[in-house]
Formats: C-alpha cells, structure tokens, sequence
C-alpha cells in the first residue's frame, strides 16, 4: 500500500504517511500545561518515524476558547511539553505542535472578563467550554488594527517556546472558523483597512503568522492547516475556491512542510455526508506545489485511495486515532478498528482516552 511507503516531509524520512491528526480533548492541567495524561496519549499513539500533529496550543491567556485546553505562553507549559517531546521521540517519532488563536470562539470568563476578538463582528451562536462547563459563547469585538502587531508577536514567541519545548515544527492553525480563518474568509472579515476587502488584504493576517513562524523555524518545518467550504464555527466565504485558491499560491512562496487540508464532508467531529468523495485536496493539489496532508473522514480504503490519485501525500486520522493507539499497525495489517467514543471526546479521565488495548506493541515497526 502506497499509504505504508516512505516519505520525506521537509528534512524528516518517515515509514509511513499515517498522520495523527489535532484533536481538541480537553485534558490539561490547571495551569494550562499539558497533563501526564497527555504525555501518555501521544507517547502510546507514537509509531517509529511518523507524524504526531497535537491538538492546539494558545499562544496567550486570552486565546483559549476552552477551559483544558494546552498553552505555550509560559516557561511552565514548554517544561510540560519537552516530558511529552521526548516520550515521542524516545518511540522514533516526530512531533509538531498545532498553533491556535480561537477567536471569536470564546467566552469572557476565558480572559479576564474581556469579550472575545475577531476580524469584525457578525454575531453568531455556539457553545464554549468554561469552569461552568459548556455556555453560550460571549459577544465579541472588532480587532483594532494597533492590536494585530501584538497578536503576531504572540504568534511567533508560541514558536519559539515550541522549539525549545523539543517540537520538529509548528503548524498554524487556519482552519475551522479561529482566529485566523475568521480573517481569510469574508463571512467573517469585513473590515475596511489593510486586513480586510479583497482576498489579498483578508491574506495579510495568515501571511505574517506564518512570516513569524519562519523567523524562528526553517519554512520547511511550519504547517498550515485550512478547511475550504468548512461549516465548524459559522464560518462562510463567498468565493472559496479564489479565497482558497489564492492563499494556496501565496504559500507557494515560502517552501512550507505541508498543506493540511480537512474535507467539508466533516464538521469537527461530525461526518455530514456518508460517502462522499474528499474535494478540497484535489483542488488544491492543482495550486499548492508542497506537500498535502488530507483529513476529514478517512478511512483504510479512502486513504489509499487519495493516495494513490496524487491528491494528498499523507493522510491524518482524528476520531479513529482516538481509539486506536497503534493506528498505523492495524491499517497496515488490515485488523479491526476499536470504535471510537464520543463521550470521552470533550475533557474527562484516562477512560476512553488512554486506556484501549493494542494489537501489538506500541512501538512495533511499521512494514515489516
């Protein structure tokens, strides 16, 4: 199977093109650092010269959209992440860290009292995670452009602590209606000034993450992940394939690791269409000249497939990751999959999170 060939993604040989794909669980210590529990998940999930991507890291206080979420704004959370950095490399794998901004997705009670930020404000409704447990999200308020500066800057010092917390790399979380997302697409960005309008001003914000992440990390070592026509957020955009289309050029300009694309066929956790054939890696593979890593809905056969179609060079795996430590072993040995438990989804205790048995030893090596 083209899925357990080799693969070389910027200066990292990989065995397999298995990808363990972000995954918000909601498990981290008060502090925000990441918990033993955690160090136990990634450790039992990491297979000899594969790719961990971890679930989102806030570069502040006042970017976290939920309460257990990991941080890397302090000396303590890179402490934290350097137990887990070398569990996962002790196996052989590689692992990069997830960076997030949750925008407009937040509550008050997550910063101080302050509202949320965004782009614009263009109210909508969903649900946030608090000490109360889960609320109504906050009303939040326009950015104002003295402000973007400081946000980069946040940006890139997340970076730097990722590095020196043991990471491969970093990958800005541009997706799924956060921070960034909120200002690619015009749903979200109506702002007049130099972030907002046309396609390439709606750009500028994403462009000076990932400029800031290239300062303290070679460009092949920075990810970016999108979710064209995605719904998780409310996010919208007139034009996607122009929006999307011209980012997936802009990008071009950087040598980046990856393109990391989820299929609108999900929405967060939720397939919203049985069946349906992944789109967006396709059309972007016809733009983006790096490396893709499709998500979204996959399966043994539906990886494979895209694979073998040159649409996507790697595929990532969320909800079946979450039940499956030795994912990669059972893909290719072709053995039963545990099924997944959406409980165990949004914040709980080492069950259903660090406690489904394996097939064989976690660090088994992968095509014999």
């Amino acid at each position: 199977m083209k899925l357990f060939s080799p693969f070389k993604l910027g200066p990292y040989e990989l065995v397999h093109r298995v990808v363990h794909a972000p995954m918000t669980r909601l498990r981290s210590d008060d502090d925000d650092s990441p918990s033993t529990m955690m160090r136990t998940y990634y450790a039992q999930r990491a297979s000899r010269c594969g790719l961990l991507i971890t679930e989102s890291a806030h570069p502040s206080y006042d970017s976290r959209g939920y309460v257990g979420a990991p941080g890397i704004y302090t000396q303590q959370h890179v402490a934290a992440w350097r137990r887990v950095t070398d569990a996962v490399h002790a196996k052989g794998a590689r692992i990069f860290m997830q960076i997030a901004h949750d925008g407009r997705q937040s509550h008050s009670d997550l910063s101080w009292g302050n509202a949320p930020v965004a782009p614009s404000v263009v109210p909508f409704d969903t649900q946030v995670f608090t000490r109360a447990g889960w609320v109504p999200n906050s009303p939040h308020r326009e950015l104002d452009i003295t402000e973007i500066p400081l946000l980069v800057r946040s940006f890139k010092d997340a970076a730097r602590r990722a590095r020196d917390a043991g990471f491969d790399g970093v990958e800005l979380h541009n997706a799924n209606g956060y921070l960034a997302d909120t200002f690619l697409q015009d749903g979200t960005n109506k702002r007049t000034d130099a972030y907002g309008g046309t396609i390439e001003r709606r750009a500028r914000f994403s462009l000076e993450l990932i400029e800031a992440f290239a300062s303290v990390w070679e460009p092949h070592q920075v990810g970016v992940r999108v979710s064209p026509s995605g719904q998780w957020g409310s996010i919208s955009d007139s034009d996607p394939e122009a929006t999307f289309g011209y980012f997936a050029e802009r990008l071009n300009d950087y040598g980046l690791a990856y393109l990391h694309v989820i299929e609108p066929r999900v929405k967060g956790t939720e397939t919203l269409q049985e069946g349906q054939s992944p789109v967006a890696s396709g059309f972007l593979r016809t733009i983006f000249r790096g490396p893709i890593i499709a998500a979204g809905g996959f399966d043994r056969t539906g990886a494979e497939a895209i694979l073998q179609r040159g649409d996507a060079d790697l595929v990532a795996f969320g909800r079946l990751f979450s039940s499956n430590p030795d994912l990669p072993y059972r893909l290719e040995h072709d053995l039963p999959l545990a099924p997944y438990q959406r409980e165990a989804f949004w914040g709980g205790d080492e069950r259903h999170y660090i406690d489904f048995p394996v097939h064989a030893p976690i660090d088994a090596v992968v095509a014999d």
